[in-house]
């Protein structure tokens, strides 16, 4: 039984929804400077190297992404999944807008800087769980991952600290190379990778019952 197309507008709603937070998380991340989540530390340095807004390099890592799955799947990559394009897009603009909303906020203590970290975590933490909620298409990051896991037969959970590493120790190579430092990796990556899974995790049979109640999805 096909699912109606009602239910997939539905579905599509709750993603951007979700994407919209996803965005807030990472802006408040940035803004904290104690680096910011694994999936977004190469989009910030390169952006940082590059002269392009955060949400610029976002896209074009996920357009990235996108091909490599194509390349690894070939034949088994399904159509559908082109669907990652619009919503890489969709996520980029909105992560520009959330850094542009946030940017009169200031710290003046480290404390503060935490503050706006642990803010981050969350709101990324949440965001995730409503694209797992969704059911619609994930995003690109994940998509690789999938892909990967698909080839190989490695479970997902592990690719996923594989894949996160992987992007963290090229950010850690490139923020040295071109900006002489170390940029958007800190302790508040550290955290991210630590956290937002556990957020994701507990947050998701709960708003799969809110989801349930209000749009019947």
């Amino acid at each position: 039984m096909k699912t109606p197309w009602t239910e997939w507008v539905k579905r599509y709603v709750f993603l951007v929804i979700g994407l919209g937070i996803m965005a807030f998380g990472v802006a408040f991340s940035i803004k904290g400077d104690l680096g910011t989540s694994p999936i977004s530390s190469l989009p910030y340095v390169t952006g940082q190297i590059s002269g392009l807004t955060v949400g610029q390099t976002t896209i074009i890592m996920h357009c990235v992404f996108i091909v490599i799955q194509i390349l690894l799947l070939r034949r088994q990559f399904k159509p559908v999944q082109l669907l990652q394009l619009p919503v890489a897009i969709i996520f980029g603009y909105l992560t520009d807008l959330a850094v542009w909303a946030v940017g009169a906020l200031s710290y003046n203590a480290y404390w503060q800087q935490w503050i706006y970290c642990i803010l981050g975590i969350l709101l990324v933490g949440v965001g995730v769980s409503f694209e797992v909620v969704a059911g619609a298409v994930t995003l690109a990051g994940e998509g690789v991952v999938l892909a990967v896991c698909q080839v190989t037969g490695q479970p997902f959970g592990r690719m996923k600290v594989s894949f996160d590493v992987t992007l963290v120790v090229l950010s850690v190579i490139l923020s040295f190379i071109f900006l002489h430092g170390l940029y958007g990796v800190r302790e508040g990556t550290v955290a991210a990778a630590l956290c937002v899974g556990m957020v994701s995790k507990t947050l998701n049979p709960r708003l799969k019952k809110v989801a349930g109640k209000l749009l019947g999805i």
